[in-house]
């Protein structure tokens, strides 16, 4: 694997992550196919996306994350990693965690998480009114 892009540090990284969790980098079929999304030209005539394939487990990661190839491979390894410990370990994923939140923050709040709010932001209000100079008419 030619990752000129990514570091030593990463590389060693990824090998152990790979080698922990028991993947071959022989067992991996890998494609390189074109990205999708903008890009004009560029996107159009290069193959820079990643197809990454893991038989074994029946798993399949596309990346298309970086402009650069290497990069991509890289990405799509530690992306495979990640779904494998997943599925191993029954892990919750970060990426999962990130849908959760984003879900949490978009939830109503109820009537009274409301009323509360209010009734607070009312109280600051009032305080900041009281440090004012007392009006002279």
């Amino acid at each position: 694997m030619d990752t000129t892009p990514v570091g030593e540090a990463k590389r060693r990284k990824l090998k152990a992550r790979m080698d922990e969790l028991g993947i071959l980098e022989d067992d991996l079929v890998e494609k390189f196919v074109q990205g999708s999304g903008s890009g004009g030209q560029k996107i159009n005539k290069t193959s820079s996306c990643v197809f990454l394939s893991y038989p074994t487990a029946g798993i399949e990661v596309k990346c298309q994350r970086s402009r650069s190839l290497a990069l991509n491979r890289h990405y799509a390894r530690w992306e495979l990693c990640e779904r494998i410990a997943e599925i191993r370990e029954g892990e919750i994923s970060r990426r999962q965690m990130e849908a959760e939140k984003v879900r949490r923050q978009k939830r109503r709040r109820s009537r009274r998480q409301r009323a509360k709010m209010l009734d607070d932001k009312h109280r600051h209000a009032v305080k900041k009114s009281r440090r004012k100079p007392p009006a002279t008419d």
